[in-house]
């Protein structure tokens, strides 16, 4: 399957997984474990070296989150501008309300939803090209 090809099936798949947890990109982080698996078998499949196939796992979890990370801040990004308005109702916006204050818990989520989540993906990624490589180094198919 041709990089092209396999990029845009991910993009479709993270978009599903995205839905899936109604914004909430759990899934999506599920996600980036198999997606990891496949870069690193990709790159053993190829032929490359060890040190060839490790950039290429780490170069295809940056890319997938990268989108992950360009599809939250379209769906969160635009609720940024509540914390300005004075007269938004952050209490009943619909999220967990776990600090002290319901500005710093919508602060709280949105860091989590925009920036943490797709690092959290690129970790399942790396972790699962890792094991990948780690399998076949052993022999194992």
């Amino acid at each position: 399957m041709s990089f092209t090809v396999a990029y845009l099936l991910y993009a479709v798949l993270d978009v599903l997984c995205i839905g899936m947890g109604m914004g909430v990109p759990i899934c999506s982080i599920l996600l980036g474990f198999p997606v990891g698996w496949y870069v690193g078998r990709r790159a053993v499949a190829r032929g490359r070296s060890l040190e060839d196939s490790l950039r290429s796992v780490l170069l295809g979890a940056l890319m997938t989150s990268l989108f992950t990370f360009l599809m939250m801040a379209a769906l969160w990004g635009r609720t940024i501008v509540l914390l300005f308005d004075p007269k938004a109702d952050l209490v009943h916006f619909g999220i967990p309300q776990i600090l002290y204050t319901p500005r710093a818990s919508f602060i709280g989520w949105l860091a989590l939803m925009i920036f943490l989540s797709p690092f959290f993906q690129f970790l399942m990624s790396v972790l699962g090209g890792n094991l990948a490589l780690a399998r076949r180094a052993r022999g194992d198919s």
